[in-house]
């Protein structure tokens, strides 16, 4: 099984290198032979002739930001069908914990905490609210990231910025996930725990130590959760734009 957030994080850091490179045809070739990929079959998978194909190899056209999505788009869906084989073995490379963390989001626009609280179906279990916007968030599995996750992985959860909601799912009581953020050097903006009903009252007491608003999030299911978050993300985008219009 692959998440969303692995795709995303692997096809950025593709378009990254083809974007970045000196010679684009060469990367373009570079990663399709990565991926064991043909000329027809790459063109079929994007509905093209295999001579456009070439034709941006050979650096006979350059690629634009459309080709370059596709292209990449092709290269995964490709990679899929043949169980995710590279794709697993670029995140290892990154040095990225493919089974612990589910998915990993930047707003493009501040999203007010509150706001993020009620999306989530959340309770806040203490004081500290001091943060007044979120930036993104990471979707933890909990139990994968404290049995798997080293060090320097679990910074990485952070995304772009510690400004943003830690949501630690299979919950048992929130005690472990709040020890790990306690001891982390880089803190997260807020603390979600999700997939129980009874939470630990040294998180709680430890999330109060270190300012940390501590949400309970009463979401029926992980996909409910996420497909929340995913709405709100849209909704603010959209409003966002309509606001700079």
């Amino acid at each position: 099984m692959v998440t969303e957030f692995a795709r995303d994080l692997v096809a950025k850091r593709i378009a990254g290198d083809i974007v970045w490179s000196n010679d684009y045809g060469r990367s373009l070739t570079k990663w399709r032979e990565i991926f064991g990929v043909s000329k027809v079959e790459i063109a079929k998978l994007m509905g093209v002739s295999s001579s456009v194909i070439t034709d941006y190899e050979k650096g006979r056209r350059t690629p634009g930001a459309r080709f370059i999505k596709k292209y990449v788009e092709a290269l995964l869906r490709y990679d899929e069908v043949r169980g995710w084989r590279i794709v697993k073995s670029l995140m290892k490379s990154f040095n990225v914990n493919i089974e612990a963390i589910l998915d990993v989001r930047e707003f493009e626009y501040p999203i007010p905490i509150d706001v993020v609280i009620s999306s989530v179906k959340g309770i806040l279990l203490n004081s500290s609210l001091s943060r007044q916007y979120l930036y993104g968030y990471t979707i933890v599995d909990s139990i994968s990231a404290i049995q798997n996750l080293s060090g320097n992985e679990f910074l990485q959860i952070m995304g772009s910025t510690s400004e943003r909601a830690l949501i630690f799912t299979k919950v048992s009581t929130g005690r472990s996930p709040m020890i790990a953020v306690r001891v982390a050097p880089i803190k997260p903006a807020a603390v979600v725990l999700h997939g129980t009903r009874r939470v630990d009252p040294l998180a709680v007491t430890l999330a109060e130590k270190e300012g940390i608003p501590l949400i309970l999030s009463l979401s029926p299911s992980l996909e409910d959760l996420s497909s929340s978050l995913k709405n709100l993300i849209d909704l603010f985008t959209l409003t966002g734009k309509l606001d700079n219009a």
